[in-house]
């Protein structure tokens, strides 16, 4: 009897774990995707909706349910869908699956889901058959307990991206290194003085627009909320990149690179995003700056190429 009490008792703690590790089917009614979650032992508004990355009250709302009355074992929910956890042109998360019919195609999937019929061949390794379970999006959410899945143009795209920044490390410290050394040659030392720019002041280029990694930002500050805000000294480093693309990079010591980090211009409030290249640590010409940045990030913020000035940033 106690046996039978100890197995019936760990087969329902082990309920929730089992929950996160099925398969996903991704439904739809009108223009909306949503989940179906059925309920065991011990969930609660806010455990299931950490678990798909949904505020516990908006879970509630969307089921037309009481939310101080809980939520009822064996009861099957509607788990919504939005850009807060449901992507199909992330890079990677946990894959929802549509089950193919003899009357599917490419063609007809692609239009149901609102994804092209590309990403579909490239997720699902360009095969279509009766019964598959084909990737048609990617939930978003840490907490997921299922196996996070990268597809192969993905994985090209990511490594990509590495090499170039990779690349431009090298590019930007050897750009600073003979900056420095031109400095030397010169005998000049000049006494750097902090200065704001002015709102009548004309900016650089008019042409403003956030940059590159803002998406990859709002996705960072999902997983990895912002932890610091700072208002530091900045200079510029001079580079060819970022103006045609709007791929904004920094310098910054104690920062991972690759991190996403918001600057603000606090003389006009032009906000735009830019990705970590790697430390300033071990170039003179860099003492005096606790950061710097792109000439195309500054123009984008509408700073003229000045020797020192002041921003606030987000990381």
């Amino acid at each position: 009897m106690r046996r039978s009490f100890l197995f019936l008792f760990l087969t329902i703690l082990a309920l929730p774990v089992l929950a996160q590790k099925a398969d996903l089917y991704l439904k739809r009614s009108g223009k909306e995707f949503f989940l179906e979650h059925k309920v065991v032992a011990k969930e609660s508004f806010f455990s299931v909706g950490r678990l798909y990355n949904v505020h516990p009250r908006h879970l509630a709302t969307y089921n037309k349910l009481d939310y101080n009355k809980g939520l009822f074992l064996d009861k099957t929910i509607r788990i919504p869908l939005s850009d807060t956890n449901f992507s199909q042109q992330a890079i990677k998360g946990t894959p929802l699956f549509y089950k193919v019919t003899d009357k599917d195609d490419w063609a007809s999937i692609s239009r149901s889901f609102n994804v092209s019929v590309v990403k579909l061949k490239s997720w699902n390794d360009g095969s279509l058959k009766k019964g598959q379970k084909l990737i048609v999006g990617l939930l978003l959410s840490p907490e997921f307990t299922a196996k996070t899945f990268t597809g192969k143009e993905e994985k090209a795209v990511a490594k990509e991206e590495e090499k170039k920044d990779k690349e431009a490390v090298k590019e930007e410290k050897k750009e600073l290194v003979a900056e420095e050394k031109k400095a030397d040659e010169k005998k000049t030392e000049k006494e750097f003085e902090v200065k704001t720019v002015v709102e009548e002041k004309k900016p650089v280029d008019n042409n403003y627009q956030p940059g590159y990694f803002f998406a990859s930002f709002d996705q960072q500050v999902k997983t990895e909320p912002v932890k610091r805000e700072e208002t530091l000294t900045c200079g510029i480093f001079k580079t060819s990149s970022g103006w045609q693309d709007a791929k904004y990079y920094l310098l910054m010591d104690g920062v991972n690179p690759g991190t996403i980090v918001k600057l603000v211009n606090p003389a006009n409030n032009r906000t735009i995003y830019a990705k970590v290249l790697g430390e300033m640590s071990g170039i003179r010409l860099n003492d005096g700056f606790n950061i710097r940045i792109s000439n195309a990030a500054a123009s984008a913020l509408g700073l003229a190429d000045e020797d020192k000035f002041i921003l606030k940033v987000h990381y």
